[in-house]
């Protein structure tokens, strides 16, 4: 499905959760003018009649929180870890939005078959935990940014994002003692300061006091201490769901206890291409 209209995706397993990742896709449907798609997956024919009605009750509720915003509900036959991507891209969708429940949730989005979801998806996921959204919406984004390349990519997603919500971008980088390592970083800072400048967003480098190896630590540190309303991710294509802190901080990351969301941006096979293929402006 491609035409002019945005839309946001949030999957439902009809938990409490679930009310959360609504309201943060509701809310960026009304800055963005989007439609919100209510997705559950069923896989038994039996269950079918009573998640029809669960959903229509979860679209109607997301309903009430935005007159204005379209809200779509869509049941379809599948598992979650395959299906999710299946439906965003048959609707054409812009971001996947999900809740999870803390470490008691992360098998929603976690294993294998999980990670194929997000890591295989040239769609933007958000995770958001069991907190909403603020009324200045994603107002300080952090961006965690170390020597790999491809890290850069993600920053024109984030751009989009703080055009939104006249937002500010906080570029976070590890300490590094050796010459080499430090230009790099540099020339990143460079790049981004650019690059945000052109856009009219501000924009905030911070070196860490913490090298690559507590790097985790201290993007966490700072994005509570700034009270952030949003971390941007690489999303990588090689089974590495960050591409910049590796596979064993996804959860620490996204069941951070200052229950920030996640962004978790596709990394791009096209090495020119900043923003990862999506720009909402």
């Amino acid at each position: 499905m491609k035409t002019g209209t945005k839309r946001i995706l949030v999957p439902t397993d009809f938990t409490k959760v679930v009310d959360f990742a609504l309201q943060h896709a509701m809310r960026m449907a009304q800055v963005m003018g989007a439609e919100v798609h209510v997705l559950h997956l069923w896989q038994d024919k039996d269950d079918i009649e009573v998640a029809q009605r669960r959903l229509d009750a979860e679209t109607a509720r997301a309903g009430q929180m935005d007159a204005g915003v379209p809200v779509k509900g869509l049941l379809r036959e599948g598992k979650v870890y395959e299906g999710i991507g299946a439906v965003a891209e048959e609707i054409g969708a812009s971001f996947i939005v999900m809740g999870t429940h803390g470490m008691r949730g992360m098998q929603f989005i976690t294993g294998s078959r999980a990670l194929r979801v997000v890591s295989n998806s040239k769609v933007p996921f958000i995770v958001v935990q069991e907190k909403d959204m603020g009324p200045d919406g994603y107002k300080n984004i952090v961006v965690p940014l170390d020597l790999k390349e491809e890290t850069r990519r993600k920053i024109g997603l984030v751009a989009d994002m703080a055009a939104y919500f006249k937002g500010k971008a906080h570029v976070i980088v590890p300490k590094e003692t050796d010459e080499g390592f430090k230009r790099q970083l540099n020339d990143n800072i460079v790049f981004a300061k650019k690059y945000f400048g052109e856009r009219g967003v501000a924009m905030e480098a911070i070196v860490s006091e913490a090298g690559s190896g507590n790097f985790v630590d201290a993007v966490l540190a700072y994005s509570a201490k700034i009270d952030a309303d949003l971390i941007a991710m690489m999303n990588s294509t090689e089974g590495n769901i960050f591409g910049v802190l590796g596979v064993p901080y996804e959860q620490e990351i996204i069941t951070n206890k200052a229950l920030i969301p996640v962004m978790m941006v596709h990394m791009s096979d096209n090495p020119n291409e900043v923003s990862g293929g999506w720009s909402f402006q």
